[in-house]
Formats: structure tokens, sequence, C-alpha cells
């Protein structure tokens, strides 16, 4: 597909971290850009929700990737977006006194657009740039579709209906067996699910996606709806999949650049959504692993082991069925700290 090289990965996607002093009003900068879509959590506290924000629903509303809650108004957690960050209240998820904290940060567009591609409306803040989209629309409850922005196929579309509790978060991944009938849940531990036409009657195209009937956590009538969408960029982004061995000398994934951010998730039975990043203590086992949290889990991060993080990609190095179970089928998504090679045709340095 076309794209548009990007030589400066943390332009489009940024971690950040900082210790809380739990006080309202504090602006967190450092992000390196004006997010749209924000996604905290409590490094310390094991009973701390991932707290997820973004400018589309607007301030002061939550949802939370590791429960199936209705989304939430609160005015002590995210307050603004800022120019180089975000600002956050008191609330302990989000500035806890003495805590540790990190979020991930992506930019959209900074603004909205109604986008009347599929046969549901829907409103769009796009990156077509960085493949990232963030759509927000109302269920009808009938097979439908829903435009997307992007402007090509997306790899990955994460969604989650804000105004019922106990529905899930559901994925679809490009590399699902049935691009229509299959889905995971982002806050569970749950193997790929299946369900006829949960995504509809055809695969997601350049322009919209597909959604189910019958009450679907993707298209419940009259719910309002947000949905996450990434399309895979040369040197920035990857939504792949592997095989693991069981083994500390794991397989090696080729990112085709030195990540920043990965999310593993075994698919043919139940595992953890492992997140894994640069930023929380180093990576690589000569010096320290990088650390380890759960999107469907509040637990506190913990040490692991499972990766090391190189110029190209990452090599698995732990045994475990959430990242390398032997003759287990995975899925990732990972984005970028470094190109492996830049706009220029030179290849980056690992730092």
């Amino acid at each position: 597909m076309a794209y548009t090289p990007i030589d400066k990965s943390d332009d489009y996607f940024s971690i950040l971290l900082w210790t809380g002093d739990g006080t309202s009003g504090r602006d967190i900068t450092g992000v390196g850009f004006q997010p749209d879509w924000v996604w905290i959590k409590n490094r310390d506290n094991g009973s701390r929700y991932h707290t997820l924000n973004d400018s589309v629903r607007g301030v002061n509303r939550q949802l939370f990737s590791n429960v199936a809650n209705a989304e939430e108004t609160d005015t002590g957690q995210l307050q603004a977006f800022i120019s180089d960050g975000f600002t956050v209240g008191s609330n302990a998820n989000v500035n806890e006194n003495t805590s540790g904290f990190v979020s991930f940060n992506w930019l959209a567009s900074n603004s909205t657009a109604s986008n009347t591609n599929g046969s549901i409306t829907s409103t769009v803040s796009a990156n077509t740039t960085s493949g990232f989209s963030i759509v927000s629309y109302t269920g009808t409850g009938s097979t439908a579709t829903v435009g997307h922005g992007l402007g090509v196929t997306p790899a990955m579309i994460i969604v989650k209906d804000r105004t019922n509790g106990g529905t899930s978060w559901v994925v679809w991944n490009k590399n699902f067996s049935s691009l229509t009938n299959n889905y995971l849940t982002l806050n569970t531990q749950n193997s790929t699910q299946t369900f006829s036409n949960y995504w509809g009657t055809s695969a997601p195209t350049s322009s919209v996606f597909g959604v189910g009937s019958g009450g679907l956590d993707n298209n419940r009538s009259s719910a309002n709806i947000i949905a996450y969408c990434f399309a895979e960029i040369k040197g920035f982004s990857k939504f792949g999949s592997y095989t693991g061995n069981g083994s500390t000398n794991g397989a090696f994934v080729y990112t085709g650049f030195k990540p920043a951010w990965v999310v593993i998730k075994r698919t043919d039975s139940t595992s953890n959504w492992t997140i894994l990043d640069n930023k929380r203590y180093g990576y690589n086992q000569a010096s320290v692993s990088p650390r380890e949290m759960y999107t469907n889990s509040a637990d506190a991060e913990s040490n692991s082991g499972r990766i090391d993080i190189v110029s190209n990609g990452f090599k698995l190095r732990s045994v475990g069925t959430d990242a390398n179970g032997n003759g287990n089928s995975y899925v990732y998504m990972a984005f970028a700290e470094n190109p492996f090679v830049t706009s220029t045709g030179i290849p980056t340095c690992a730092n």
C-alpha cells in the first residue's frame, strides 16, 4: 500500500512516565504532541483500572480496558488534552500520590469529521499518515457498515459499547482465520471466539468495517460505540502473528523497526493480553527486561523476561503460555521507537 515514511515515530505515538502527587489540575507534559487517545495505568497499585480517554468522546469520559463497564463521567480523572500532553485530576487511577504511572499516547487529527461511507454515519478523527483513527457511531442492532477514515484497510479494530455495562471490548484482527466471524475480547483471557457474521457479511475495506446483528457488543441498538482502528504502516506499526516454541531461545519476530510498545495475545487458548514497552525499567536480558502489564487485569506491573527488543523486532525469551507456549498461536501489535530504515534509505541505529 502507499504510505508516507515516518522517520520520527514519537511524532505520532509516545510513552510517558510520571509519579503521581494526588493533586487536581496537574499538567502531564512531554508527550510531544496533543494526543487524541490516552491510555493511563497506575504501575504500582493493582486495584487501579486502566483508564482510556479520547478526544472524540471528550474529556472526563473514561473507559477501562480491564472491565466490561459502560463509560463513566468523572472530572477527577483526565481533565484536558493540551499541546504537549494532558491534564489529570486527583483520582488514584491517574494521579495517586507517590505511585508510578505510564501513559500510551496516540495522535489522530486533533479534530473530527462526519463520515458517511458506511450505512451508519460515524464521527471520525483520523491520521492517515500513522494509520490510526478514532470512530464514534450509534449502533442499530442490524447488520451494517461503519466508515473508519483510514483510506486503507485496517489491520486491527478495537470496539467498545459505551452505553451498556457488561459489554466486552471486542477486537478484530487481520490474522483471523475468518475475517467476518472471529473476535477476541480485550478485557478477558478468552481465546478467539466465533459468531456468524460478527463483523457483518464482508471483511473490512479501505473505507468501512462491518458490524453484526442480534445485540452484539459492536452494534447494540441505540448504543453509543467507540472504535479504535489501526492500519499497518511500514516502519511504524505492525500487526502480525507467530507460533511459540516454549523455549528461552524463542522465535524472533520481525517488525521492521525497533519496537517501543508490544502487546501479545494467545489466540488458540486462554491467556492474558501482555503489554511490554521500552520505557518501564529498560529492556533486554542483559540489563533489565521490560516489565509487563495486562490489558485485561488491573494488576500492577511485574517483572517479565518475556522479550528482547532489538533494532528490527523482538525475540521471545520466556517459557509460558501468555507469550511463548510450545506450538501455541499468537497475534501481536507493535509500534516503533525507530524505523529500521528511514525515508532516506539509511538504517537507524538502536540505542
